[in-house]
């Protein structure tokens, strides 16, 4: 199916957001209804969450038909480490989107309207998805994927991988495309962003990853400079 029409892009994540959240409140309420001892619609409920669900995977099979398998006995390893890897790469970008930009906005906004629940929740979710990230990321490694994922990360950057090896690198001034390149934490899945700097660690707004001093450390997990890698922003619906 051809995605590069923007406006299907959208309307297919719009629908397969729609279907989920719809699977997700339908359990819900059958949670509910069978407490009150209301077990017929309790199981109507059921049954309607599992349609949804059904529905949402078939929206997400066109938006990512790289993930489809019709035949996993046709496939070869590597090609099946590339479909686990992408699986681990989209919950990877997922749960850190959550836990350095989404849940900190949000907790932001309830503290302006002075909400301390939907803070504490907030809060709270935001430490749970960086665990999330964390583990993902340790699955990775320990199914042998990690690198796959590094690569598709850095395609185009070959020097860091090269700094990651051990190996010295000569460097040049960044261009441009550099000077705004994300960069991301391979221990904890910070992310490091050259626009907003790291003020509380004396690295000015602006600085792109390169001029940033070897001896700098991740601001939430202490890893070294070396570990970490170019970030790929998730494609825009």
């Amino acid at each position: 199916m051809d995605l590069s029409n923007n406006n299907t892009a959208k309307n297919l994540e719009a629908a397969f957001g729609g279907e989920s959240m719809a699977n997700r409140k339908y359990l819900f309420f059958a949670e509910v209804t069978k407490k009150l001892g209301m077990t017929e619609l309790a199981k109507l409920f059921r049954e309607t969450a599992n349609q949804e669900t059904e529905h949402a995977f078939a929206h997400f099979r066109l938006i990512h038909p790289e993930l489809v398998v019709d035949d996993p006995a046709s496939l070869t390893e590597e090609q099946k480490k590339a479909i686990a890897s992408r699986c681990l790469e989209l919950a990877i970008e997922g749960e850190t989107y959550e836990y350095t930009t989404m849940y900190p906005e949000f907790a932001e906004a309830a503290r302006s309207d002075r909400d301390s629940d939907a803070v504490a929740e907030f809060e709270a979710q935001t430490q749970e998805s960086q665990e999330h990230a964390q583990i993902f990321r340790k699955a990775a490694h320990n199914f042998g994927l990690l690198t796959s994922i590094e690569q598709h990360h850095a395609r185009q950057y070959t020097d860091a991988m090269s700094v990651l090896e051990g190996e010295t690198v000569t460097k040049k001034a960044p261009s441009d495309e550099e000077a705004t390149q994300k960069w991301i934490c391979r221990q904890c899945s910070m992310i490091y962003d050259p626009v907003k700097g790291d003020p509380d660690s004396g690295i000015a707004p602006g600085t792109p990853f390169a001029a940033i001093p070897d001896d700098w450390t991740c601001p939430i997990c202490g890893a070294q400079k070396k570990l970490f890698v170019p970030y790929e922003e998730p494609a825009a619906a």
